[in-house]
This record gives structure tokens, sequence and C-alpha cells, in this order.
């Protein structure tokens, strides 16, 4: 892969694979920087070409264009983590890639994530590897009921998941994922979920946003809260192992880190549920709470700038517009406390993220 070294100077070209609206608002951190952004996407309705520089719609499969996007930046990032391999083994031999493809390779399958992180000592939970109904049956036999059934590739937002909490739910799981390798994992019971958003730069200076706690309806994150309920030293391991995950990866950008906080017999301790290499959901707090956000400090990092501060300076609630939701943006404008962002998406469906709100009140320190 090309070597970017010295840092971009304004007015450069930065490209992002991926077009939704976590594109749309690194367009929107790389142009206060004064960098340009060539969106490359494969829908023509992205919200995130209304605020690129320049844009590309084509498949990610036509070499053509994306060598001539390409040759167009001077380095390249991804706004989703399952853009295809033969995509970004094209991109990457013209023109630095970060992360890189090897980090979105691991991110890419459940199994291989899982792989990496224990055996980099991250605690996960219980799981295994499942390619047939007879393994499915093993594995359910070693790790019991409740269990999530996943697909290794092509989730999110509960996406591509079956819980299974009986032997009949078991063939309806079978039925809905369909054929193909899958993970079966044990359901935790926990106390909360928290997730850090990390940065790394190209030589290594890391750091961390303070961890969030998140509520989930039907697998969708619904609302973000900083600083979360969490005793202080449950956040602080949070913290390092974010970094420490960073570090093993070798990684540049921005990172998000989920964690399961569970508790046994008056014990914390934390799994790790998933990573996420890009910016992420649970960070979009930082765009009104902190000087400089996740989506900034994404865009100085894969630019070679100096990292910008993390700290916050207000205590903030997130709240995702999930379909019918942003019909309410009106009330919520009202609000002289409240940061109101519209993606643009052009349909409004059940489940679609439409937009967010993030209500900031004066700054407090939480603990238990």
């Amino acid at each position: 892969m090309p070597m970017a070294e010295a840092p971009l100077a304004p007015g450069a070209a930065i490209g992002i694979l991926g077009g939704g609206q976590l594109g749309r608002m690194l367009a929107v951190a790389a142009a206060q920087l004064g960098l340009r952004c060539h969106i490359y996407s494969d829908d023509p309705k992205s919200p995130a070409f209304e605020l690129a520089g320049a844009k590309t719609h084509a498949s990610y499969e036509d070499q053509a264009q994306l060598v001539a996007f390409a040759n167009s930046v001077s380095v390249a990032g991804v706004e989703f983590e399952n853009v295809p391999a033969s995509t970004l083994a094209t991109v990457s031999a013209h023109v630095p890639v970060y992360p890189s493809p090897k980090v979105l390779a691991i991110s890419q399958d459940r199994l291989s994530e899982k792989e990496f992180l224990r055996e980099n000592g991250v605690a996960v939970a219980p799981y295994r590897r499942v390619d047939s109904v007879e393994e499915l049956a093993a594995a359910l036999k070693e790790i019991g009921y409740p269990a999530l059934l996943k697909t290794r590739r092509f989730g999110y937002d509960g996406k591509g998941q079956c819980r299974i909490g009986s032997e009949q739910e078991k063939a309806q799981a079978v039925k809905a994922l369909a054929a193909g390798p899958m993970l079966l994992e044990s359901v935790i019971d926990f106390v909360r979920e928290i997730s850090v958003v990390v940065v790394r730069d190209r030589n290594g200076d890391t750091r961390t946003y303070e961890p969030s706690e998140n509520t989930h309806h039907s697998q969708i994150l619904t609302r973000s809260l900083v600083p979360a309920h969490a005793d202080q030293m449950v956040l602080k391991t949070a913290r390092e192992t974010a970094q420490e995950i960073a570090l093993q990866l070798d990684y540049v950008g921005t990172l998000c880190v989920e964690f399961f906080e569970c508790e046994d017999e008056g014990d914390h301790k934390l799994l790790v549920n998933e990573i996420a290499p890009r910016v992420h959901n649970s960070g979009h707090w930082t765009l009104d709470a902190c000087v400089v956000s996740q989506f900034e400090n994404h865009i100085r990092a894969i630019a070679g700038w100096p990292l910008g501060g993390t700290d916050r300076h207000s205590n903030a609630e997130m709240l995702n517009l999930i379909g019918d939701d942003v019909a309410q943006w009106s009330t919520w404008a009202k609000d002289p406390h409240t940061a109101v962002h519209i993606y643009g998406k052009d349909e409004i469906r059940a489940g679609r993220k439409m937009g967010h709100v993030t209500r900031l009140t004066p700054k407090t320190e939480r603990s238990r």
C-alpha cells in the first residue's frame, strides 16, 4: 500500500467509501479543516453526496471508477465496515486507506473479530463457530439457552441475528438466516451497555472520548448518555481496553468498542460485544459536547494532522430520530439546549436512522 507521509494541507482531497450519514458528517468535518471530500457510493440518493466536494456514483465492483476515485484523492477512508475486499484491494493499490484492509477483514467477520479479541486477552461472551445444523445443536448443548445465532458477515443494527430461547426457536433461526457460516453466542445478562470511541493517529498517538451509556430498542441504538452511571474504575478499564485494541490493530482513525458491563457477586467486569472500525452512532454526542468531535478527529488522524482534544465541556444525551421520530424536528428545535441533526434522507422508513438530537446540560461527574 502506498504510504502517506506529510500531513495533508488544506485544499487536499480525502476519499470516503460510503455515502450514508456518517460520510455526510465526515464531509462536514473535513470542510471545517479546509479539506475536500470525494464520496464514492453505489446509492444515487446517498445523503453524503449533498455535502461532498466531489462524488462518484458507481458499483463497488467497478474497477475503472475505483481507480479514478483513488487517483483523485490523497488518502481514503471508509464510512461502513462492509466495503467489499476487492474494492479495498483496488483502492489501496493506489492510495493509502485508513483503517487498513487488514483491520476491515477482521471486523467484517464476527468469528475473526472474536478470535482476534480473545487472542489479545480481551474478554468476550462465550461463542462457538457454527457451519451446519449439527454443529448448531452441539454448540447449544455447550452454551445453553438463550443464545444468539448470528451470520458471520454483513450484520448491523440487529440484522443477521436471531435469538434462540428454546428447541422450537432453533429451527426458526436456522431458516431465517439460511445457509452460510454462522456464530453462536451466549446471551449476556448485563447491568448496562457502554461504548468507548477511541482515535489513533499515524504516529500512534491515541486518545479516548468518555464512555457513553447506551440504550437499544429492537437492536437499534436509541440513546447515548454521558457521563455513564458506571463506576469510575469500570470506565477507566473500558478506556484502557479500547486503547489496547487500537494498538494491537495498528489502527489509524476513529474506532468504537462496545462493552457489556456485567455483575457477578458484587464484582463488575467488562465483556467486549463488538468493535466498529469507523466513526460510530454512540459517539455522535461529541459533535456538540466536545471541542473536537469524533468526525473531525477521524479526518485529522487519516490526514496526518495532530489529534484534537477529546474532553467534554458538557453533559450530553444523544437521542436517535428513527423513522417517524424525525417528524418532531420542530419540537426539538424549540429547545435552546438541544442540537438538531437531520441526515437529509429521501424516504422515511421504520427502523431507519433519519437524524439525531443532542441535549446539553452543565458538566458534572457521575459515579456510583
